[in-house]
């Protein structure tokens, strides 16, 4: 099998993901990664793994092919079946498996899979461990054959149960929700959860269907938001939170009672309060697209924050490093340890744990958001650039804006976070897309206009980026959020 760029190019920062074609992921190029991955486990002298996969067309197919490869190397596999990550990573914990492959391309487009790889539990492969894994692939490397064996076995009941022991919700106020899993496999799991909780849970879009007939799992999109928004404000429905997922579960979104967007790192923030009352002095992980709000709230009240990498790789094994109890990031991923959790990113449980926070405050969502520092907030915009490009495009754009923005502080822990006066811009190389991602921030509107206008005339110079730009928020009405 030929290994060409673009087939290398699917070895990202944090996982395999990559397009179905005879380049990149097909049935043969599974067996060779499946087989590496074998390898690569065995060097760590881990002889078990669970193996789920999402609910793409092709993943059923790729699952019966990496499951032989790690029978023919002598791995004990756990077959869960359609999962999600965090029930895969669940499933690490309750059957004592340090293995771990995922199967899935989480909130790529259909046409994409991939694999979530672990070799120890609650943490996932990191970008040299990626690397690592693609050293094996290219050079055919092997272990001796012994015989494997495989259990088919499912964990759907005891994830479920574990999620409904940790959670307690007010019982004289029991939110109303809206779930949509968009098709995707989360709804086979939410709507029990939260059923068993004690929510009055209205359902959309609950059913797998692997053609995604109305649109594909992704919070990010707020486009993917409309019918949820008018589901919500049904006058037979009137739901006090409306919670969607993305493929793999490990990805959430949100609407207040009045249909409006709360990205996941204010959500963070709703987390974030009652951690500080029962743990004063806590650390949280959050990535670098996080509105700042986190960080003044945290500083204002005794916690310590910690910016990061985006990326759940990233994320999990930071908490692990300052010993946090809390993390999330911008695009939907919260995670949860400590004495509450296994600190890996599970939407599902988040969702839980939100439910339970709004019940005993017995006020709107809107209004426990409303006590926050407000900002003035992008989506996160997709700038398309090729896979093999947009690094090398990225450290030239850094060395542009800092070139014209000589005054301005920045971070560069994750592309470049340039702080003006009122606020800031980001733009990093996506991990999983062949794109570069922009977040702004702002005090004011015009600020928030002003400092997208900057990074764009700076981006628009590079013919290697495309001029239309992807869920791009300035088409739209700015809000507060």
């Amino acid at each position: 099998m030929m290994l060409t760029q673009n087939f290398r190019s699917m070895f990202r920062e944090y996982d395999v993901r990559g397009r179905l074609s005879a380049e990149e992921l097909n049935e043969a190029s599974v067996a060779r990664i499946a087989a590496a991955f074998a390898v690569f486990l065995r060097r760590r002298n881990v002889s078990r793994i669970v193996v789920g996969y999402d609910s793409r067309e092709c993943s059923p197919g790729f699952r019966d092919i990496a499951v032989r490869a790690f029978l023919d190397l002598g791995l004990e596999v756990f077959d869960l079946g359609l999962s999600l990550s965090p029930v895969c990573y669940f499933a690490q914990h309750y059957l004592d498996s340090p293995g771990a492959m995922m199967i899935t391309a989480s909130h790529n487009p259909d046409g994409w899979s991939g694999f979530k790889l672990a070799s120890e539990k609650s943490v996932t492969l990191t970008k040299d461990d990626i690397q690592e894994l693609l050293a094996i692939v290219e050079s055919g490397e092997t272990v001796e054959t012994r015989p494997g064996s495989v259990h088919v076995v499912n964990v759907r009941d005891a994830y479920i149960e574990n999620i409904v022991s940790r959670v307690k919700l007010n019982p004289e106020n029991l939110p109303r929700v809206v779930v949509d899993a968009a098709n995707g496999g989360a709804g086979v799991f939410a709507y029990e959860v939260l059923h068993r909780l004690g929510c009055l849970t209205f359902q959309l879009n609950c059913d797998p269907d692997t053609s995604f007939p109305r649109y594909f799992p992704n919070p990010s999109d707020v486009r993917a938001r409309e019918l949820l928004k008018r589901t919500l404000l049904h006058p037979y429905v009137h739901a006090d939170i409306a919670i969607s997922f993305d493929g793999d579960g490990d990805r959430i979104g949100v609407l207040d009672e009045n249909g409006e967007n709360i990205w996941a790192d204010k959500l963070l923030l709703l987390l974030i309060k009652p951690l500080l009352e029962r743990k004063p002095g806590a650390s949280v992980v959050f990535d670098v697209k996080c509105t700042q709000a986190i960080a003044d709230f945290l500083n204002a009240h005794g916690g310590v924050p910690v910016m990061w990498n985006t990326g759940h790789s990233y994320i999990k094994r930071k908490m692990r490093e300052v010993d946090a109890d809390l993390g999330g990031e911008r695009s939907g991923h919260l995670y949860l340890g400590g004495d509450l959790y296994w600190g890996f990113d599970d939407a599902i449980f988040a969702a839980a744990k939100l439910l339970e926070a709004i019940s005993w405050e017995a006020k709107p969502i809107s209004q426990l958001v409303a006590q926050f520092p407000a900002y003035h907030v992008s989506s996160e915009i997709a700038a398309p650039c090729a896979d093999t490009l947009k690094y090398d495009v990225v450290e030239r754009v850094k060395s542009e804006l800092l070139r014209r923005f000589p005054d301005c502080e920045y971070s560069t822990i994750n592309g470049l976070k340039l702080y003006f006066p009122e606020g800031w811009g980001l733009v990093r190389a996506s991990s999983n897309m062949p794109e570069l991602g922009l977040v702004f921030e702002a005090k004011t509107p015009e600020r928030l206009r002003e400092y997208y206008d900057a990074f764009r005339s700076v981006l628009d110079g590079f013919p290697e980026v495309e001029r239309l730009w992807h869920n791009d928020y300035f088409a739209n009405q700015t809000r507060m959020r």
